[in-house]
């Protein structure tokens, strides 16, 4: 079956089941797409370029050394202006064509690749090899084209093919999976790479190389990068599970065994089956189609369970490997567009959009009741590619309203002065300083391309395959002359299956006679999850028997407890990051009998770390409303368990902060006149977050900000900090208390410093840019996002829980403070957790969670200067005027 038939079939069907958007509608939405993409691309090339990326809050380059590690994340920047060569093939198809020639120019003169760095080898394929051919593909076109770039001469792809070799030391192992990482300069072997030591990649890692790789010997007639990339995939085909047919997500890249046996279609596995249907596309080898075809099958088995796709594991298919979903796997209902199989693509895209509707952006990881797993959102673009393809499909309007709606979310929450900024937490609206290379490769070509007609692109999409970073490869490559030594997937017709290549090419006509059809497939599953968000009840271990000191009482600042947990052989241990470490060593108890209490101490330590992950309060937000920042500004805030509860106010508490006098606010209030009425700023530690709560309201503050005294904590890298009681009742206490990291509650200082006069907003989540309160929406109730490990020591009969606290005599541990991690417990004292419940956990933890959170243990690179405040007052402002008169012009066009 020819690729070219299978994209004209895909895009010839049109159908229709809902109110057609007016061609004026369209091209208003398009527009504002292009504004978007301007404010975006012109914020970084003023603020970051050269650097890799922009980081908006701040309006500077994130260049990677001399900022904070962020682990696994940072292994995309390699000191190559990586968000400009992500961009180059969008400009083209927004019709930027000056600003293309200008960019192209740019790369040629400032980029260098052989830097000393150490870059992820998945990342820097798809981001920068797939943007240099992507732009080469552009440039060929418009040099065809007569009009623009004439003077080109293939010089993007020459540094393709220079990043091409930079790439394959990673694949000189014997399995030819590559290596996870690459050194661009010394390759992965020898003491100056820092790199090869490494044994485990991802599936999607290894496996998402064909389409660059593949292209770049087709462009350069050199076959030695698709050889590399076939052998990769067939090397991955080979190590499938072949009762169930499915990968795990990480392998062996020397053995060939699976590390992580989950199998799901999102993180680590995602765009393997993407590049498997997509090679066929792009090189029309059957085989591939095949492969694919037969995952799928097994795919619409297992994994789906409409509308969800959950994992299982390889082995046992029938069982769950876990019971949440992450954001990267809402690319699937756009490949099962492509693939032909519709049904289940509008299925699983509605209950995505009913998910986005309710959080406003689809949470990095949500659970099967859409509850918040993990509250991140960094500006994904892949349910704005499913949407795209399914209008294609289906000709819907729908899904015009539906691209609308990302419109609106990115405009509301995400619009910065400096660009757009990541959700750190959607349920509260708060930001994390970055903006992705992705955004701008991927976010507004697929808004632009749905509401686009024809004639408003400069080329004909459909002669082009989309990469997994949304880079444009021409079909014309599968007709490209290569190396007969590349070894074919081809095999004779009797070998392959017919029934393989069902459902491949999609009719929508014949599919959905009815054209009410679509419709009747979405109501049932906005209904569900309308319905959805039940509280769990707490789940309590029977049988237990109680020791002398209840976990739920101790109090790490009283003298007595701390006697009892000595004489249980307990000793308590404060960390350099405010928390306080508990470390049970039975041979070390009064008694027996006093160990076998200790034991049950800690043992109900953990039912209550549980317990909390179940009931932990929701972050909160502190919102910046005055001028010059008009609600831009959104922090992330820790809640206190006493006080007002912001999540049943509707309209929050609004006022000017002031700083208490002392600043500790451990005694009575010294500057109350200026106190009275406005929102207390205070400084954590000296006594308890309830006694600070009191003075602040004898002294008539509204609410009170608590700012984390530990130079350079941040909202960015520490878990949600609530503030516990003291231990009594604090039914007196009636105004709001939040708690600020030393990062966010510096920027709220500098604001103060800067314009004297600052007003906020305290809140369960961040209202409307420009707009006061709208009526309050009803929010699922989520998960606590705190993860609890069990890693085996050596040392026997001990056993440790981490709680936190800021000082001694400050903290009051609770449910909400309390991480336990168990340590090689004998069997006898009952505290080690099964080891079949430990490893999902385990695998949980580390597979499919956001690149960020990865690798937590990796030695951080040395911090260079943070300091939010490098440009100057005069800049800002100029930038924050510009931004408020687009925003004033688009409300004028809305009305």
């Amino acid at each position: 079956m020819r690729h070219v038939l299978f994209l004209l079939i895909l895009l010839g069907a049109l159908c229709s089941s809902g109110q057609a958007m007016s061609r004026e509608e369209k091209h208003k939405l398009r527009n504002q797409v292009v504004e978007m993409f301007d404010h975006a691309y012109q914020n970084y090339m003023d603020h970051a370029y050269p650097a890799d990326e922009l980081m908006p809050l701040t309006c500077r380059g994130r260049v990677r050394g001399l900022e904070p590690s962020r682990g696994d994340v940072d292994d995309a920047l390699g000191k190559f202006s990586l968000t400009l060569i992500d961009t180059l093939d969008t400009l083209v198809l927004l019709n930027k064509t000056t600003e293309f020639e200008a960019a192209v120019r740019r790369v040629l003169s400032d980029v260098r690749l052989d830097n000393d760095i150490v870059v992820s080898v998945f990342e820097t394929n798809i981001r920068v090899l797939g943007g240099l051919l992507g732009g080469h593909s552009m440039a060929v076109m418009l040099k065809d084209g007569g009009q623009h770039m004439q003077w080109y001469q293939d010089e993007l792809l020459h540094m393709a093919k220079d990043l091409g070799l930079r790439l394959l030391p990673a694949f000189n192992t014997s399995s030819g999976l590559p290596y996870p990482r690459v050194n661009l300069k010394y390759g992965v072997r020898g003491p100056e790479t820092r790199t090869g030591t490494e044994t485990d990649t991802c599936t999607a890692c290894a496996g998402t190389i064909i389409l660059e790789f593949a292209a770049l010997s087709r462009f350069t007639g050199d076959p030695v990068f698709e050889a590399h990339a076939r052998r990769a995939l067939d090397f991955l085909w080979e190590k499938r599970q072949r009762n169930s047919n499915l990968v795990g997500t990480t392998i062996n890249i020397h053995s060939g065994e699976w590390v992580r046996r989950d199998s799901g279609v999102g993180a680590g596995i995602d765009s393997y089956y993407e590049y498997l249907l997509k090679a066929y596309v792009l090189l029309g080898d059957d085989q591939f189609l095949q492969r694919f075809n037969i995952h799928y099958a097994s795919i619409m088995k297992y994994i789906s369970q409409p509308p969800l796709l959950l994992d299982v594991h390889i082995h046992k298919p029938l069982l769950p490997a876990r019971t949440w979903m992450d954001s990267l796997l809402a690319f699937f209902p756009g490949l099962q567009v492509l693939k032909g199989d519709i049904r289940p693509a509008i299925e699983t895209h509605e209950m995505l959009y009913q998910v986005t509707k309710k959080h406003n952006f689809l949470p990095e990881a949500f659970t099967t009741d859409f509850r918040v797993h993990w509250a991140q959102h960094p500006l994904r673009p892949e349910f704005a590619e499913s949407t795209y393809f399914l209008y294609k499909a289906t000709g819907d309007p729908y899904y015009l309203e539906a691209g609308r709606t990302i419109l609106d979310n990115l405009n509301r929450f995400a619009r910065v002065p400096c660009g757009f900024a990541a959700m750190k937490d959607v349920r509260t609206g708060s930001h994390e300083d970055r903006m992705d290379s992705f955004f701008l490769a991927e976010m507004f070509k697929y808004l632009f391309l749905l509401f686009a007609d024809a004639e408003d692109l400069p080329f004909d999409v459909e002669d082009y395959i989309f990469t997994t970073e949304a880079h444009l490869l021409p079909l014309s490559l599968s007709t490209a002359p290569h190396s007969s030594s590349i070894p074919s997937n081809r095999t004779s017709e009797e070998d392959l299956d017919d029934s393989n290549f069902d459902w491949t090419c999609p009719n929508t006509r014949l599919l959905f006679p009815d054209p009410a059809f679509p419709r009747n497939l979405r109501e049932p599953i906005r209904s569900a999850v309308d319905k959805s968000c039940p509280r769990p009840a707490p789940y309590r271990e029977p049988g237990m028997g109680r020791p002398p000191l209840r976990a739920q009482d101790f109090m790490a600042n009283n003298p007595e407890h701390l006697e009892l947990l000595r004489r249980m052989g307990v000793s308590l241990i404060h960390l350099k990051d405010g928390r306080v470490q508990l470390v049970q060593h039975a041979t070390q108890a009064v008694s027996a009998v006093a160990a076998e209490d200790g034991v049950r101490f800690m043992q109900e330590m953990m039912e209550l770390s549980s317990q909390q992950q179940k009931e932990q309060l929701p972050p909160r937000a502190i919102q910046i409303v005055s001028h010059p920042f008009f609600g831009r500004v959104v922090l992330t805030a820790g809640p206190a368990q006493f006080g007002t509860d912001l999540s049943k106010s509707s309209t929050g508490v609004r006022g000017f902060v002031t700083v208490a006098e002392p600043y500790s606010g451990c005694t009575e209030i010294t500057n109350a006149d200026y106190v009275q009425g406005h929102i207390a700023l205070l400084q954590r530690g000296q006594c308890m977050f309830a006694e600070k709560a009191r003075h602040i309201q004898k002294a008539g503050a509204i609410g009170g900000i608590v700012i984390d005294d530990n130079e350079g904590s941040s909202s960015d890298t520490a878990p949600l900090f609530q503030m516990a009681g003291d231990g009594r009742s604090t039914d007196d206490i009636t105004l709001p208390l939040l708690f600020l990291f030393h990062k966010e509650g510096n920027i709220l200082l500098e604001a103060l410093k800067e314009y004297r006069e600052v007003e906020v907003l305290l809140s369960d989540k961040a209202r409307d840019r420009g707009v006061d309160v709208q009526e309050a929406e009803e929010d699922c109730l989520t998960e606590a996002t705190t993860s609890t490990s069990f890693a085996p020591t050596s040392q026997s009969q001990m056993s440790t829980v981490e709680l936190d606290e800021s000082a001694p005599e400050e903290v009051t541990p609770s449910q909400e403070d309390v991480s336990p991690v168990v340590e090689d417990t004998s069997p006898a004292e009952e505290v080690s957790p099964p080891e079949e419940e430990a490893r999902p956990t385990e695998a949980e933890t580390d597979v499919a969670r956001p690149k960020e959170e990865k690798d937590s243990e990796r030695k951080e690179e040395p911090e260079g200067d943070t300091d939010s405040s490098s440009q100057s007052v005069d800049e800002l402002l100029a930038d924050w005027r510009e931004d408020l008169e687009a925003f004033q012009q688009m409300e004028k066009d809305e009305l």
